[in-house]
């Protein structure tokens, strides 16, 4: 049974305003892989879970033709709205089901979203839609976030990390496949050339606005939001207090650095 937990509006419209797009080392660790493999340019991708698109707009900038699909609508819709490339669509379906013929697509991607899937139905579909030769690439951050400011660094991470155990009271039981760092979908990949890249370090410069934006994009908080609005609120508005404060400012448009673990997950299907 499919997992939807990304359904709502509002919960849709903070993903696409405050959800991280893949940075340029990931994007350039995915790409050095598929151009060991494929002859460019490189025909279509289909990026799986591509929630409101920030991992899709950033592969029209390298293939010729990409699929964005999302068993969320209101993800979808979202993704339909932001400045996007006219070699870019979207459709509402699952990730086992990708409305593709076989052997026709030269690079699927799932960022941030594959521990969601099916495992044997998904790898079963990439195996159907991959070309021969074809690339799989799975990425994604890990909660284990710092953020960082001047000599504040250790106190303003330990805020996160306290928003972020009080949110895995409301983790769904699908998160255990991040937590174990995709291990299982790792050694259901068939195929023989494949690879795994653990603790990719990566840093972004944002306001502190995008790091409180973040929280409300995460499924734990909006299942914690149902269960006890007036918590949930006030947990958000702790932490920005906390943080202004370690901070010595007022403007949550102070920029902070935050620094990403991510998991890099590369396959190749057989000539």
């Amino acid at each position: 049974m499919a997992i939807q937990l990304f359904e709502g509006k509002e919960h849709a419209s903070y993903y696409q305003k405050f959800r991280f797009e893949p940075t340029q080392e990931i994007t350039d660790l995915l790409f050095s892989y598929v151009d060991e493999r494929l002859h460019k340019p490189y025909g279509f991708a289909v990026d799986v879970g591509c929630g409101t698109g920030q991992n899709t707009r950033i592969l029209s900038q390298y293939v010729n033709k990409v699929l964005g699909i999302d068993i969320s609508e209101a993800q979808i819709e979202e993704a339909k709205k932001a400045t996007g490339s006219p070699n870019v669509t979207y459709s509402v379906c699952p990730a086992e089901e990708v409305p593709v013929g076989d052997a026709s697509v030269d690079l699927l991607t799932a960022c941030a979203a594959a521990h969601w899937f099916n495992i044997e139905k998904f790898l079963k579909e990439i195996d159907r839609v991959l070309k021969p030769g074809g690339s799989l690439a799975i990425f994604t951050y890990f909660p284990n976030i710092e953020i960082h400011y001047k000599d504040r660094s250790e106190q303003m991470t330990e805020v996160f990390s306290e928003v972020m155990n009080i949110l895995a009271s409301y983790h769904h039981e699908k998160i255990i496949n991040m937590k174990t760092a995709y291990n299982e979908m790792y050694e259901a990949i068939p195929y023989p050339d494949k690879r795994r890249i653990e603790n990719v370090g990566t840093q972004i410069r944002v306001p502190l606005s995008s790091v409180m934006g973040l929280f409300p994009s995460f499924s734990a908080f909006q299942i914690y939001l149902k269960t006890d609005p007036e918590k949930a609120k006030e947990m958000l508005r702790t932490a920005e207090e906390r943080f202004l404060r370690i901070m010595g400012t007022s403007s949550t448009e102070t920029e902070v650095e935050v620094w990403l673990q991510y998991l890099v997950i590369l396959a190749s299907k057989p000539q």
